[in-house]
């Protein structure tokens, strides 16, 4: 992130007071609000979060630092290990000398995983910290492995602000797209176009490539409408971003295709795993699978079943929001 040394210039003032410093934010209060409200403090935190423990004992607590990655998860094995631990293996040879873990956020996917793989390595982010603070770990820098800042990346959130007071200090990165390139911000969004962009089969001229996002009843569904006006800054007037949960949906993706008479579709998946959604609702022989539903339009569909976690440049971006939190927690 290349501003992220701009603090919140009221927020640093107050951090002895209220102990968190939301670091490169293109946002300042105005300097006649002189005693801000810890509500009024907290929405103002924007970009890359940290909390530094104001209690005497703490202050004075050795240095123990471990980065804990926050990811969904997913019951595919095999994708997972090419997505979501291969993303991990990058941020731990970042730093080599660090404790690096992995928790999931889906209750459900740890579930399931004890259920069919025998045993399940992986913790909620709430027992990994419990489990870290036991082991007297002081300093957490967590990584959120979220594609936009969402529904996902306010359970995040909820984590940093349910668990920072239990230490001295703790980070929190922002996710794979939050700046869109607003007040000297970084543009995220056509970063990850580009990177997207530079994996991708080859394509027909008369062939259409359908991005599918998993969607969310979020405002941050907006993000998609974002990503789909970079698709053409970065000249795919043939791409179009849908969502399974979200809008717009496939109905909206064939009303494209048709208005620009395409004949063959490419579904592509924008996710970080190729799980379920990308095996069975886009690409799944069910009738109502969007593979199916293009091919009965008439179009002619193929399916790249790649999670987007295999994607060099997106795991480099993420070994860079790793980094963004990393330092943060080091006071860089």
């Amino acid at each position: 992130m290349k501003n992220w040394k701009k603090f919140l210039v009221l927020g640093v003032a107050c951090s002895a007071i209220f102990g968190t410093t939301p670091a490169s934010a293109a946002y300042t209060l105005n300097d006649e609000v002189a005693n801000p409200t810890p509500s009024l403090m907290t929405a103002s935190q924007l970009g890359v979060l940290k909390y530094e423990n104001p209690n005497a004992a703490m202050k004075n607590a050795k240095n123990k630092d471990a980065i804990v990655i926050l990811s969904f998860g997913t019951t595919y094995k095999d994708t997972r290990d090419k997505t979501i631990m291969a993303t991990a293996r990058e941020i731990k040879k970042a730093h080599p000398h660090v404790d690096v873990n992995v928790a999931f956020t889906s209750h459900i996917v740890i579930k399931h995983i004890k259920e069919n793989e025998g045993k399940c390595d992986f913790k909620t982010p709430e027992e990994t910290l419990e489990d870290l603070q036991m082991r007297g770990y002081t300093r957490i820098a967590l990584v959120s492995f979220d594609v936009i800042p969402g529904m996902e990346y306010d359970y995040a959130k909820a984590v940093f602000n349910n668990y920072k007071s239990q230490f001295k200090a703790m980070t929190l990165s922002t996710p794979l797209m939050y700046w869109q390139g607003q007040e000297e911000q970084s543009d995220d969004v056509m970063e990850f176009v580009e990177a997207i962009k530079a994996e991708l089969p080859k394509v027909d001229k008369d062939e259409a490539i359908l991005f599918m996002a998993h969607g969310t009843p979020h405002p941050s569904n907006a993000y998609y409408s974002v990503i789909n006006t970079r698709l053409h800054y970065a000249k795919m007037k043939n791409a179009y971003v849908y969502t399974v949960e979200g809008w717009p949906r496939i109905e909206q993706a064939t009303h494209f295709l048709k208005r620009k008479d395409f004949k063959k579709v490419l579904l592509v998946p924008i996710m970080m795993v190729a799980g379920d959604h990308a095996n069975n609702d886009m690409a799944g022989s069910e009738d109502d699978s969007h593979k199916s539903i293009l091919e009965k339009e008439g179009f002619q569909v193929r399916a790249y079943l790649h999670g987007i976690g295999e994607n060099k440049k997106i795991q480099k971006i993420f070994v860079e929001r790793a980094n963004d939190a990393w330092d943060a927690l080091q006071g860089k």
